[in-house]
């Protein structure tokens, strides 16, 4: 079962997607919140497994507080939901270590794909948001340069691979017939020996390294 939260200024918005959720018995809605002081609030007495996160929350913005209960909870899934398009925005909280980004416009049944994608441990983008990302990471990229690439096991450049082409971490396991313990060790050993923070950046040297095509 599924524990998720919803951060969201409009409550018919929570509403609405509290119905559609209703009808998945693989999700729990714990709690929802409409600004910052009632998500410090509700968190601090049941953390959920994803927290569903609207980007601007009246005043008050979602990427401040995504940055804030990141810092105390790393563990938490944070998936932005947002009727913003821009590149600013989608880049910014995907930095701080949000797992995905979903519009508003989005249909129930990829909201449902999106939570469960990021619950297993992968990174769900919808297709506006996943070319914002290609621009981003390969705008004024020089081409290739194979000498400053870090020397990875090939084990570790097959996971880095299916890590960039947006697998969760079970799916990679089953492809490679390693266990999900195995697979979120190499992980974390990617993330110490290319020097990056998150998967983004996992997939920003990928790229330009040309581990996989854009």
């Amino acid at each position: 079962m599924i524990k998720l939260a919803i951060v969201d200024d409009h409550k018919m918005f929570r509403e609405g997607v509290i119905a559609i959720l209703n009808d998945d018995k693989n999700i729990n809605v714990i709690w929802s919140a409409s600004n910052t002081q009632e998500t410090l609030s509700h968190i601090e007495k049941e953390r959920p497994d994803v927290l569903l996160m609207d980007i601007t929350l009246g005043d008050e913005s979602g990427i401040t507080l995504t940055k804030v209960l990141l810092e105390d909870h790393k563990d938490l899934k944070v998936l932005a939901l947002s009727m913003h398009q821009e590149d600013t925005y989608i880049v910014k909280i995907l930095e701080l270590g949000a797992k995905g980004y979903l519009l508003k416009d989005a249909g129930g049944e990829e909201m449902l794909n999106a939570i469960n994608t990021v619950h297993q441990g992968g990174t769900y983008y919808s297709n506006h948001v996943s070319q914002v990302l290609i621009n981003h990471i390969t705008k004024g990229t020089s081409p290739k340069d194979k000498s400053q690439v870090i020397p990875l096991t090939k084990r570790e450049q097959e996971i880095l691979t299916k890590i960039a082409q947006e697998y969760s971490n079970p799916e990679i396991a089953k492809e490679l017939f390693i266990s999900i313990r195995t697979v979120d060790t190499h992980r974390r050993n990617l993330l110490d020996k290319l020097q990056v923070k998150n998967t983004a950046g996992l997939v920003k040297y990928a790229i330009k390294f040309g581990l996989i095509d854009v």
